[in-house]
């Protein structure tokens, strides 16, 4: 007997929009084309504003076909569905000439175009590691950028949140020419966020800059800031106490051993900014600058730190020692740090018990990274302080530096060490530790 009915329907017909919304969420741009042809249902989907509210574009330097034409859909489906875009991230990838640069440009100077015409959602925005200093940046190519960008920020400025240009490598007044832009249409930015590493070209003295600090004091609300320690005055600290400390939550700090460092910042501007903005936290990040005079000048006590991260970046130097620091400088900061990242190159000293000590006196230390020349002796005392109670690590991340080609017996060391411990690295700990030939 033949069935009259209607044909069953998959059970994907009943998947509520929100499911299959979820569903398309993790579908790449050309399988969601695909999704959209099945039916007028998946089509609608395919067209819903929270699909599209995140998007990323590389440009690819070397580019394949597969490349290509990846790129050519997200810059496609940018400008289709860009009244939705709330989170825009642009990638360089590889850039390797002046003809690529400049077809960079051009693309950038419509997409910023037509997004400024129909986008009033976008919030947050990221362009990083443009290294605008380089020479495949041609001074015509470079100004037009730069003109098309800060034109695109003005017309944002009101409803930006977020802004990442890490890497931009810019000159003073550039650089001052694109953050002024966040404010230019009410002379005040609010946005919360501003990521300027790098962001000023090397061996740029920007604490000393006047129209620097003219254009910081146009921010108001910013919870977090990353910028080099080149940028730091007690003008800046002023500034931020006087506009942002009701909101200032934390200030990312580089200092690259390439950048000015030597200026003369007080404790006292630090103080002030600590006690008018009770919730900032302060994370330093250290690249080649070890010296024991020059860091004593940057971390004063008066810092609320939070994180402290110190690179030698394999780079051995006689001249300086890491004894002093970790028994005079960090241990300031017992009340408050808790992530520590060392990566030295200390073939000279070994520092077994003075890291064990600041460890043990870091009340609040969660995060332990350690790359340097280490006894295997110091994990087993560390582990077993820990299991004592002693100190509060959860992350515990050791590259145990030997000068020895064959590190058979520090392996077994360790493995015996991880055996003893296993209760608890298994059941509290993030833990990986491994030995590293160095010769």
């Amino acid at each position: 007997m033949e069935d009259d009915g209607e044909p069953e329907q998959s059970s994907w017909a009943y998947l509520p929009d929100v499911c299959l919304s979820h569903v398309f969420h993790w579908l790449d741009d050309r399988d969601r084309s695909r999704a959209a042809l099945v039916c007028k249902k998946w089509s609608c989907t395919m067209h819903s504003g929270s699909l599209w509210r995140c998007r990323t574009i590389t440009f690819y330097g070397e580019p394949s076909r597969a490349r290509t034409l990846e790129f050519q859909s997200a810059l496609w489906y940018t400008k289709k569905f860009g009244k939705y875009l709330k989170h825009l991230e642009i990638k360089l990838s590889n850039p390797y000439n002046t003809p690529f640069i400049k077809k960079f440009q051009v693309i950038m100077r419509g997409l910023l175009s037509h997004l400024g015409k129909c986008n009033s959602h976008l919030e947050s925005l990221s362009i990083k590691y443009l290294e605008l200093d380089c020479l495949i940046w041609k001074n015509v190519v470079r100004a037009q950028f730069i003109k098309n960008l800060a034109a695109f920020l003005k017309r944002m400025s009101n409803q930006l949140d977020y802004l990442n240009l890490k890497g931009a490598r810019i000159t003073l007044e550039e650089g001052c020419e694109l953050l002024n832009s966040l404010s230019s249409l009410t002379n005040r930015s609010f946005i919360s966020e501003i990521n300027i590493e790098d962001f000023f070209s090397l061996h740029l003295s920007v604490y000393s800059s006047a129209l620097f600090h003219q254009t910081m004091s146009k921010f108001h609300r910013l919870t977090i800031l990353t910028f080099n320690y080149n940028c730091i005055s007690d003008e800046l600290l002023d500034i931020l106490r006087e506009h942002s400390s009701h909101s200032l939550c934390t200030l990312n700090i580089k200092c690259h051993i390439h950048d000015p460092h030597g200026q003369v910042v007080s404790g006292m501007s630090w103080a002030n900014l600590a006690k008018r903005a009770p919730k900032l936290n302060v994370n330093f990040f250290f690249e080649r600058v070890m010296k024991h005079d020059h860091l004593a000048r940057i971390l004063l006590v008066e810092i609320p730190v939070r994180s402290i991260s110190l690179r030698s970046c394999y780079f051995s130097d006689p001249d300086w020692t890491m004894r002093p620091t970790l028994t005079n400088l960090l241990p300031a900061y017992w009340h408050g740090l808790q992530k520590l990242t060392l990566e030295l190159n200390n073939d000279h000293e070994l520092l077994d018990n003075e890291l064990l000590q600041l460890v043990l006196l870091c009340k609040r230390l969660l995060f332990l990274k350690v790359w340097a020349f280490l006894s295997v002796s110091f994990m087993e005392r560390l582990l077993q302080n820990r299991a004592e109670r002693k100190c509060i690590l959860t992350t515990i991340k050791v590259r145990i530096y030997t000068a020895q080609d064959d590190s058979t017996e520090e392996e077994r060391l360790l493995a015996d060490i991880y055996r003893k411990f296993k209760y608890l690295i298994d059941s509290e700990l993030n833990y990986f530790v491994i030995t590293y030939p160095m010769v």
